[in-house]
C-alpha cells in the first residue's frame, strides 16, 4: 500500500496485533526540525510497537542496490572451490563464506540446543560476510586474487558498506529525536562501522522438500542479534515476521524500499522499550502452477551494532519510571555478539 501524499507514513503489511508501516525517509535528510522530529517519531513508535518498518526514499542510489544484488548473484556462481578458500572462521572475526548447512539462526541461545535444531532441519542458504576493513587480525576474504571480477565485487562491496553505514547512523540519530535525546546522541558509539554486510543466497529448491518436512526453512526463526538490521530484498518473498498470538505475518517486497528491524541489543539497551521480533524466511507464498521448484531468492543484509568497545546499558528515560529499573547488567558490546554467534555455528 502507498502512503497518502501528505503522510510521514503508511501501514504496508498488517495481520491480527502486527502492522509493517512503510515510513518515508527523506524527512531524516530535510532541514526541517519539525519534518526530522514527525519522521523520528514514526521510526520509534515502529520499533516499540512490532519491531520492523519498511523505508522509502532512501539514500542509496536504485542503481548501486541492483549492481550489489548482480555482484552477489556473480559471487555465488563462482566455482565451489573459490568459495571454500574464502571460509568464515571464527564468531570473533565473522568475516567470509558461510557454505550450505553450516550456520543455524535459531532464538535458542544454547549452542548444545542450536546444533541439535542444525541436524534436523539445516537452513537451505549459504552467505558472504563482510566487515569493517582495517581490523588487525581480522581481514575480510575478497576473491580479488581470483580475476578482476573478483577486484570489481571488492571496491562494490566496501562502497556499499559505507553507504549503508551512514544510513545506521541517521536511523540512529531518528531513535535518539524520538526518545528525546540529542540526535547527535549516538553519533560517537556507531562512529567506527562495526557492522556485518552479508551477501544471502538460498538455493532454488524442490517443492517436495517443504511437503515431506513441515519444519523446513529456507532460515530458522530468530531475533538479531544487533541494534538494527537493513535488509534489501529481491521480489521472491519468503520473509515473515511472528504476530504477538505466534502467527506469521508475510514481509511482501516492495520495490525500492529496505526492510528495517530492531535487533536484541537495541531492545535491551532500551531497557525492553523496543521490541526484537522473531522473524524467519520460509518457502516462497506463490509457486507457478506446474512448477516442482522454487527458485532461488537473493537478499543483501547489514547487521548494525555499537562499536565492539561501547559499554551497553540501559538509555537515559527508558528506566528511571520503570518499576524494575534497569532490567540488564551493562555489557560490552563485542563481547555479547560473540557469545551469540558462537551458538550458531
Amino acid at each position: 500500500m502507498a502512503p497518502a501524499a501528505t503522510a510521514p507514513y503508511a501501514t504496508a503489511s498488517a495481520k491480527q496485533n502486527l502492522a509493517i508501516p512503510l515510513i518515508d525517509f527523506h524527512a531524516l535528510l530535510s532541514t526541517s526540525a519539525s519534518a526530522k522530529a514527525e519522521t523520528s517519531k514514526a521510526i520509534l513508535s515502529a520499533f516499540q510497537e512490532d519491531g520492523f518498518l519498511y523505508l522509502k526514499n532512501v539514500p542509496i542510489a536504485p542503481s548501486t542496490r541492483s549492481n550489489v544484488f548482480s555482484c552477489s548473484k556473480r559471487f555465488f556462481e563462482r566455482e565451489q572451490w573459490q568459495k571454500d578458500q574464502l571460509a568464515w572462521t571464527t564468531p570473533s572475526s565473522n568475516r567470509g563464506y558461510v557454505s550450505r548447512g553450516r550456520e543455524k539462526v535459531s532464538s535458542n541461545l544454547s549452542r548444545d540446543e542450536v546444533q541439535k535444531e542444525k541436524s534436523g532441519n539445516p537452513d537451505l542458504k549459504e552467505s558472504f560476510e563482510i566487515g569493517r576493513e582495517g581490523v588487525d587480525g581480522h581481514p575480510n576474504q575478497w576473491p580479488h586474487m581470483f580475476d578482476s571480477e573478483g577486484a570489481y565485487f571488492r571496491k562494490t562491496m566496501e562502497e556499499f558498506f559505507l553507504e549503508c553505514k551512514e544510513m545506521h547512523r541517521l536511523i540512529m540519530s531518528a531513535i535518539a529525536i524520538g526518545m528525546g535525546l540529542d540526535e547527535h546522541y549516538f553519533d560517537k558509539i556507531v562512529s567506527k562501522g562495526d557492522n556485518n554486510l552479508r551477501l544471502l543466497h538460498y538455493p532454488s529448491v524442490k517443492k517436495d522438500v517443504f511437503e515431506k518436512n513441515k519444519g523446513q526453512v529456507r532460515a530458522g526463526a530468530h531475533s538479531d542479534y544487533g541494534s538494527i538490521t537493513l535488509l534489501f530484498q529481491d521480489m521472491r518473498g519468503g520473509l515473515q515476521v511472528q504476530t504477538s498470538s505466534g502467527s506469521w505475518l508475510d514481509v511482501t517486497p516492495i520495490e525500492g524500499t529496505v526492510v528495517v528491524n530492531a535487533g536484541d541489543l537495541l531492545a535491551r539497551w532500551s531497557n525492553d522499550m523496543v521490541k526484537s521480533t522473531k522473524h524467519r524466511v520460509v518457502e516462497p507464498p506463490i509457486c507457478e502452477e506446474g512448477v516442482d521448484e522454487y527458485p532461488a531468492r537473493y537478499s543483501v543484509v547489514y547487521f548494525c551494532n555499537p562499536d565492539f568497545d561501547a559499554w551497553i546499558e540501559a538509555l537515559p528515560g527508558t528506566w528511571e519510571n520503570d518499576k524494575y529499573g534497569k532490567k540488564y547488567e551493562g555489557i560490552n558490546c563485542g563481547d555479547y555478539l560473540v557469545q551469540r554467534l558462537s551458538a550458531t555455528y
